[in-house]
């Protein structure tokens, strides 16, 4: 430590303390605008904050996760953004508060989140390796200079320092020659009063929020240019995107059957707008996959004749057009992570029976199916389930357009009957056949199963929860699911009274949900309203609750409303 390093500060007076936060502050915002700046020439997800977050999204417990989808929904990944944000606002605070003392301990600190940075980007599992580092390092180097500079700005003067000779004021003390006060002030120096020494605000007040406001000014306009050129590095994908002319599927879709969807309000649409469908994920910054290179590997154990198909390869397949329902597994009952899609793609048996694999059932050696998407996620799907004649698909478009973004673009996987987290694998790249007991995918990692069924479960619609209707004839409403099996029986129950059988609508197939209704007359008073569904197999809804960890939430759905 240098004698400049170990000569005290001077008392920190409130006023000087708040701009030594602020200085923590502005250092903070240069850092992470470098940061920004420079991860538009490596990679947008090379961001700290970005790897950061992701990070803690791997380290974070299931139950905690799922706490995290239960409660923020789809804005979880904004959340986790804002709190991360304010974390590093918190600490670049008491960094800059520590500078006024120890400029140089002050700045260590910007440096070793850089630090963190750098090892939660080698640590990712699609990390590019030293050149992701580099956002997060320059950054915090960008942020500890500033800090440096400014907190060099609010160093304490010691009186008189800055007179010149021949002021007519001593040049030791700062006050007019027999004076025995402070100049201008008219205090007695023994008062306690004023801005000398004792009072902790003699610092260059007006260089320092010059400075600060410079520094501030020059990070808006370099996290300014950062943020555009990042959005603009996805744009080759975005013109593939629009450029994209889907092929007529050999195989297409009947039309919904007449009565599939019941016109009644609050109930679901039977088809979900892609713009409203669920969105699930770990990406914290959506991946942006040009078309016209992309490829997908598919190799491992039995396969005989690995390939790599490029996105032309794979729409010269046969390409089918199906209904299909999904749900996340992070859906507690009665929750809204379902929904429908009329999805196009090719059949992902076909292509791994022309590559030489068998299912197990039929002497195949591996029994699991690893899909790995751009951004390192990996999903293990059973290999006896994408090969027993289900419409499992490499699937390209979702309600006849190309795939959303948020939603794969351009391929991802749809397997009608499993949860997606062992299936709906988007922004896919890699297909490995293997087996459970030889790897773990991402999940299996963290607590969830390895093999993961869609439960059997029913929803109320309408009316709402704490709905107050009037007396008379109300229609309750709304959907049961068990893809892959089908939806045979929905029935409901007011109060502790007995189960009534609910109208079906017209079943589309036995992948989509089924729409129901039930006419009420309701009398006035506080109820309770219950469903259950019973599919095509024969088993009831359990009533047994349980959460969605491990392999999906079950227990029966109600609603409590009071009649007037």
């Amino acid at each position: 430590m240098t004698d400049d390093e170990k000569k005290p500060r001077g008392p920190s007076g409130p006023l000087r303390v708040t701009a030594g936060a602020l200085a923590g502050a502005v250092a903070g915002f240069a850092s992470l605008a470098l940061a920004e700046l420079v991860s538009a020439a490596v990679r947008p997800q090379a961001g700290p904050v970005v790897v950061v977050g992701g990070a803690a999204i791997d380290r974070t417990p299931a139950a905690v996760k799922d706490w995290a989808v239960r409660n923020f929904g789809t804005d979880d990944k904004l959340v986790l953004r804002l709190g991360i944000l304010a974390v590093l606002t918190l600490f670049a605070f008491a960094l800059g508060i520590a500078a006024l003392r120890f400029r140089r301990a002050g700045a260590a600190g910007v440096v070793l989140f850089g630090v963190v940075g750098a090892l939660a980007a080698i640590g990712r599992p699609d990390s590019r390796g030293l050149s992701d580092t580099l956002p997060s390092l320059v950054g915090a180097g960008a942020g500890a200079a500033v800090l440096l500079f400014l907190a060099g700005r609010l160093a304490w003067r010691e009186p008189g320092a800055a007179e010149e000779p021949g002021s007519g004021k001593d040049p030791g003390s700062g006050k007019d020659p027999g004076s025995g006060k402070d100049p201008g002030s008219g205090k007695d120096p023994g008062s306690g009063e004023g801005s000398g020494p004792g009072s902790g605000d003699d610092w260059d007040r007006r260089g320092f929020v010059i400075a600060a406001t410079a520094a501030a000014v020059a990070s808006a306009g370099a996290g300014a240019l950062g943020r555009s050129l990042n959005g603009a590095s996805g744009r080759d994908a975005v013109v593939s995107r629009d450029r994209l002319v889907l092929p007529a599927p050999g195989s297409p879709a009947d039309a919904v059957p007449r009565g599939a969807g019941l016109r009644i309000p609050g109930v679901s649409p039977f088809i979900t707008p892609s713009a409203s469908f669920y969105r699930v994920d770990t990406a914290l910054v959506v991946p942006k996959v040009d078309a016209t290179t992309w490829r997908l590997r598919v190799h491992g154990k039995g396969v005989s004749r690995p390939v790599v198909l490029s996105f032309d390869d794979l729409l010269r397949r046969d390409l089918v057009e199906r209904d299909i329902t999904l749900t996340c597994v992070s859906n507690e009952v009665g929750g809204p992570y379902v929904g429908t899609a009329r999805w196009t793609g090719a059949r992902l048996a076909d292509l791994l029976a022309e590559c030489g694999v068998r299912p197990p059932s039929r002497g195949g050696p591996a029994d699991q199916l690893v899909a790995r998407s751009v951004d390192g996620m990996t999903i293990g799907s059973p290999v006896e389930d994408v090969m027993d004649g289900r419409d499992a698909l490499l699937a390209v478009g979702m309600n006849g357009e190309p795939l959303p973004f948020d939603h794969g673009f351009p391929v991802r996987m749809v397997v009608p009957g499993l949860y997606g987290f062992v299936s709906a694998c988007k922004w896919i790249t890699d297909i490995e056949l293997t087996t459970f007991d030889a790897y773990d995918p991402y999940w299996v990692k963290r607590g969830w199963a390895r093999k993961a069924p869609v439960k059997t479960q029913s929803r109320i619609d309408t009316p709402k929860p704490f709905a107050r209707p009037g007396a008379g004839p109300v229609m309750v409403a709304g959907v049961a699911w068990a893809q892959h099996r089908g939806i045979d029986k929905v029935e409901v129950r007011v109060d502790d009274g007995p189960w009534q059988e609910a109208r079906l609508a017209a079943e589309d197939s036995r992948d989509t949900w089924r729409q129901w209704s039930f006419p009420w007359r309701a009398t006035k008073g506080g109820h309770t309203l219950t469903v259950r569904a019973t599919d095509r197999s024969g088993r009831v809804q359990t009533e047994r609750r349980t959460r969605t960890v491990p392999d999906g939430a079950s227990g029966w759905h109600s609603v409590v409303v009071t009649v007037e």
